[in-house]
């Protein structure tokens, strides 16, 4: 339990797709304008990233490796457009707002990352627990920017007032340049705190080793 939980867990913080990785980041510059939005992108790429790394695990000991990539695509094509048909039927409003980004999630690169790293080359579960981990990391960064753009560019969390009538919106927030100003400030927080988190490890490691030898 203990191995998945650290599968799953590093996408969280320590591998965040977003602030570490800096993969995908078309999505969090476009569509991260409201939390609706940038957390509707993020269930659906924790969904196609999940369930594409169980079906590359499952046939990873069937396929050619030198047509791998192709199959990888070929399956993530597939999944995102069951995601794309089951938005449009019963969330045809979120499914507009997305627009082109939504048929995107085909060449995103975490989601093909993965798939070739990680689901070819192990099991069903801890493919399944590496995607959902990186999916949920990816949503977590999804949310957090959408949450302070919409708040500081509208004055509004979910489309309901917060900042009452008189705050005058930094218009600046809801388009891409203060979207990417905002990541960088976020992937430097990230960075810090897991140089931070090493930092304390390697402190404690060789604390503990002096205490082994005295």
């Amino acid at each position: 339990m203990k191995e998945l939980w650290n599968i799953f867990s590093k996408g969280l913080v320590a591998e965040n797709p977003i602030f570490i990785l800096a993969l995908s980041l078309c999505p969090a510059l476009a569509v991260t304008t409201t939390v609706v939005n940038g957390l509707t992108m993020g269930l659906t790429v924790t969904f196609v990233i999940t369930t594409n790394n169980v079906v590359v695990s499952i046939v990873r000991r069937w396929v050619n490796p030198k047509v791998r990539v192709p199959v990888y695509i070929t399956s993530i094509a597939t999944i995102v457009t069951v995601a794309q048909l089951v938005l449009q039927a019963y969330f045809p409003v979120l499914y507009k707002a997305l627009g082109i980004y939504l048929a995107l999630v085909v060449v995103f690169a975490i989601i093909l990352a993965r798939a070739e790293v990680f689901a070819s080359k192990n099991g069903v579960v801890k493919s399944f627990c590496d995607g959902f981990g990186m999916g949920c990391g990816f949503t977590l960064a999804m949310l957090l920017i959408s949450v302070i753009r919409e708040l500081i560019g509208a004055g509004t969390i979910l489309g309901m007032p917060v900042l009452g009538e008189s705050y005058n919106p930094m218009l600046m927030m809801v388009l891409p340049p203060g979207a990417f100003i905002l990541i960088g400030y976020l992937v430097a927080a990230f960075k810090t705190w897991n140089s931070n988190q090493e930092k304390k490890a390697q402190l404690a490691e060789l604390k503990a080793k002096k205490e082994a030898e005295a």
